[in-house]
């Protein structure tokens, strides 16, 4: 069910000293607010400036101002979150904040170790981060969404106004008297997000009042299907070892193929196929019943290959290595 917001900030239980990652926006400005009132001399703001738009010289400016009036330390990291050819620019910016954060964290443990970094993420956000999986075809995993706490780079993460409406967060903020900065480019209908946020929300709102929690309970359900999943795909590693033996894929299901190979894919090599492409390496596998079959498809950021018995992955810089020892001209992968 959905929180108001001072539940939410009751229920929230942070290892300390806390880090509250700040934007200046109504919903970091929020968070920061109240656990600084909390755990007053324990709370650390951290501000990325993503270098992206003019207005982000602003950002800071007010992050510095409310910093000192609260007397909450400040650690500001500039990064250069432009993307690359092929990435979405929110991908792209999420991907440069997370390291920042990280980065900004180490830089910290010569004072005091952050035990914990909040992140403003609510109800709403929950909402469009599903919708945009649903938009792309996502797994289970995609479908689960954010999830509420985790651990990354050594760190313990928390999301703690995830079952807060944003209208809510918003609505507490106004009663403290307090001001925010918008980020002009949240009325950019080109981004993905923004269109749901300002054309399919109220138009939920409308139909299903109740959205939110439902809408939430889905994401629950399918983060508990990705948790048995991956228990799955680590049960089925260890028995068809690393690299992949084809014989021991061979023997189970094309699902659990399909489970097992991703998981590989991504622990071992960090990339993640395109269901197209997995799609034609299940075929492959399916197909390869002679000593002699060739396996050699792009797959991910690289390329699967055969290799006697068992699967190998390359990205192309390697291939090209290889087949430059071998004296021969870069081999064109199969598609």
């Amino acid at each position: 069910m959905t929180q108001s917001f001072d539940a939410a900030m009751h229920a929230f239980a942070p290892r300390l000293p806390l880090a509250v990652g700040l934007s200046g926006g109504a919903d970091s400005t929020a968070l920061l607010l109240a656990c600084a009132g909390r755990w007053p001399g324990q709370v650390h703001a951290f501000h990325v400036h993503h270098g992206l738009q003019a207005a982000a010289d602003g950002f800071e400016q007010h992050c510095v101002a409310l910093c000192a009036r609260l007397q909450v330390p400040l650690s500001v990291r500039r990064v250069d979150a432009r993307h690359a050819s092929g990435q979405s620019p929110e991908d792209a910016a999420r991907q440069a904040r997370y390291k920042a954060f990280e980065a900004l964290a180490l830089d910290n443990q010569a004072r005091a170790a952050i035990g914990t970094i909040a992140l403003a993420q609510h109800a709403d956000d929950q909402v469009e981060t599903l919708l945009l999986a649903l938009s792309r075809g996502a797994g289970v995993a995609g479908l689960a969404a954010m999830p509420a706490q985790w651990e990354r780079g050594g760190l313990h993460w928390s999301r703690p106004l995830l079952r807060v409406a944003g209208a809510d967060v918003r609505a507490w903020l106004q009663q403290q008297g307090e001001h925010w900065v918008e980020d002009p480019t949240n009325a950019d209908e080109r981004y993905t997000r923004n269109r749901i946020r300002r054309r399919l929300l109220p138009a939920l709102q409308q139909a299903f009042p109740h959205f939110r929690d439902t809408f939430a309970r889905s994401c629950a359900h399918a983060a508990q299907a990705s948790e048995l999943l991956q228990e799955l795909a680590r049960a089925d590693l260890a028995a068809v070892g690393q690299p992949p033996r084809i014989a021991a894929l061979r023997l189970l299901s094309r699902a659990r193929q399909a489970n097992v190979l991703r998981h590989w894919l991504r622990s071992a090599h960090g990339t993640t196929p395109a269901s197209a492409q997995l799609d034609a390496l299940l075929d492959q596998i399916a197909a390869c019943a002679t000593r002699g079959h060739r396996i050699h498809l792009k797959v991910g950021s690289g390329h699967v290959v055969r290799e006697a018995g068992a699967l190998g992955w390359y990205n192309r810089p390697v291939l090209d290595l290889i087949s430059a020892r071998d004296g021969g001209a870069p081999k064109q992968p199969s598609q």
